[in-house]
């Protein structure tokens, strides 16, 4: 069932849609370097793109610049894969200025919890789950409080968090700390990963899916 709107959600797209037009405007000569850059180092095509879910799980088009090389071997871990390109790309956030076009198309809004994989999306309890009751951000709760130096649990619970506690006072704050964890480059990856490991799930979820 679809998520009911509150009037904040109206209020919050629109300045999605503003910031994102002025973001992708103003970041053009930028997103021009970084894709000359991007296939300078792994070659075609400059952009990563995957199915993740939305709001109410319905699936999009997630658009970030490309970080990793295409498998040399089958075996090759992700971590393996990215370049000394990509984990700059990753460390200062440039690889995700493609995003703006998902927020402005209303895929995604700037902030809210961070799109997953879709295969996930049967792994969740029904608490975690309810990440997907608003549309998901550029960066969120959980980004700025530990990036991907949190654990899988603890995220979740951020996520959740914000969903219950969702507003514009948030969101601001939530921006700010993002600018902070960019600039000093906390949690960028889980040690050893090229983000995080695998979340295969909890211990409820698989109580609850038998």
């Amino acid at each position: 069932m679809p998520t009911q709107k509150r009037p904040y959600d109206s209020v919050k797209r629109g300045l999605d849609a503003v910031v994102s037009a002025v973001g992708l405007v103003l970041s053009a000569p930028l997103q021009l370097g970084v894709s000359a850059v991007v296939l300078a180092a792994h070659g075609r095509p400059v952009l990563f793109r995957q199915p993740r879910p939305g709001r109410d799980g319905v699936i999009f088009e997630l658009v970030k610049f490309r970080t990793m090389r295409h498998p040399d071997e089958a075996h090759q871990t992700d971590a393996e894969r990215l370049t000394r390109v990509g984990r700059f790309l990753r460390a200062t956030s440039l690889d995700e200025l493609p995003t703006l076009w998902n927020v402005l198309r209303g895929d995604m809004s700037l902030v809210g919890p961070r799109p997953l994989l879709v295969s996930y999306l049967d792994r969740y309890t029904k608490e975690q789950a309810r990440r997907h009751e608003v549309r998901p951000g550029v960066t969120g709760l959980a980004q700025a409080s530990g990036r991907n130096g949190l654990a899988w649990e603890e995220r979740f619970k951020l996520d959740v968090e914000y969903v219950d506690n969702r507003s514009l006072a948030l969101d601001a704050r939530i921006l700010v700390m993002t600018v902070k964890s960019v600039l000093v480059r906390e949690g960028i990856s889980e040690a050893g990963q090229a983000t995080m490991t695998e979340f295969t799930g909890s211990a409820e979820a698989e109580v609850a899916h038998g």
